[in-house]
């Protein structure tokens, strides 16, 4: 049994441990500053001889939570999104202190094959020309990060696949959009768990991609299963690191 503290309690870090028990995950330690009734610092006491830390709390936070983390000899799995910036801070701590560190714009299976499908119809689309490309995403209206980071993922896999669109508009634009961009809205709005829709579309059709999430169980499964993986490696690596293994059960 893997056992595992959580860094964060909001609704993932709750999801989380409501689904540990049935993949073999014993939650040892909860960290909040924010809640009741949970610590609220990391420390030895905490973390509780956990093996891995799943990090679900803000971005401006990852850094401070990570490294506080790495300093005591955790493995990392960063399911918080928006902390770009600090990209190469927290990655520079794999090799500091000889841990290992697990993330990704998006832990959901289905939103991992969804990324392959995106990467196909991208290549195909590339050799049709009378075909424009466009995306947008919707989230409820308490998430922190816009555009999100699946989005931006989904953008880039679109660019590397479209030779015709060679950078992202994510703002509203007030003016005839140029050729070469790849138009990626964003809506924050009520409870939407999450939806991501790529269109392709010509004057004679279109065709829409979209993947559509329920609630948030597929996220927390992925965190589990990146945890599980994540526990005896060193290094930094990608949830589609994770998916590739799964692929080849």
């Amino acid at each position: 049994m893997v056992k595992i503290a959580l860094s964060g309690f909001g609704k993932m870090g709750h999801m989380v441990k409501d689904l540990a028990s049935s993949h073999d995950v014993e939650i040892v330690g909860i960290i909040d500053p924010y809640v009741q009734g949970v610590l609220d610092v990391i420390s030895q006491e905490s973390l509780n001889n956990a093996a891995v830390c799943i990090d679900f709390s803000s971005p401006d936070a990852v850094l401070q939570n990570c490294t506080k983390l790495a300093e005591n000899h955790l493995n990392i799995v960063i399911g918080t999104t928006g902390w770009e910036k600090d990209f190469q801070s927290v990655a520079s701590l794999t090799d500091r202190f000889g841990i290992g560190i697990l993330y990704g714009s998006n832990f959901s299976l289905g939103m991992n094959a969804f990324y392959r499908i995106i990467r196909y119809a991208a290549k195909l689309m590339n050799q049709i020309p009378e075909y424009d490309v466009y995306g947008y995403e919707m989230h409820h209206n308490q998430k922190k990060d816009s555009p999100s980071g699946t989005a931006k993922e989904l953008s880039n896999i679109l660019l590397a696949g479209i030779e015709r669109k060679t950078r992202t508009q994510f703002e509203m634009v007030n003016r005839k959009i140029d050729e070469d961009e790849l138009h990626f809205a964003s809506i924050r709005a009520g409870f939407i768990p999450g939806t991501h829709m790529v269109g392709f579309d010509s004057n004679a059709d279109t065709i829409e991609l979209t993947h559509r999430v329920r609630n948030r169980t597929g996220l927390a499964l992925g965190a589990l299963k990146g945890a599980m993986w994540l526990k005896d490696k060193k290094g930094l690596y990608k949830f589609s690191d994770v998916f590739e293994d799964i692929l080849k059960q």
